[in-house]
């Protein structure tokens, strides 16, 4: 089995910057634990990009089920 290089992970300014909301809102939804899935790296938060998008996505599909 060959395993696909892996993606670098996000620091939390990158997935902020890449949702374009300021780096408080992403602490924010961290604390609430409605945001995409971050994690701590030693003192860094740092986000796998595949988690972004899979949130990103569920985002989508939960303002198309109030509408």
């Amino acid at each position: 089995m060959v395993n696909a290089p892996r993606r670098p992970l996000a620091s939390a300014q990158e997935v902020a910057d890449y949702l374009g909301v300021p780096i408080k809102t992403l602490y924010g939804w961290k604390q609430k634990g409605t945001g995409p899935r971050l994690m701590k790296v030693g003192k860094h938060l740092k986000a796998r990009w595949s988690d972004v998008e899979t949130w990103l996505d569920q985002q989508s599909q939960d303002k198309g089920a109030a509408a």
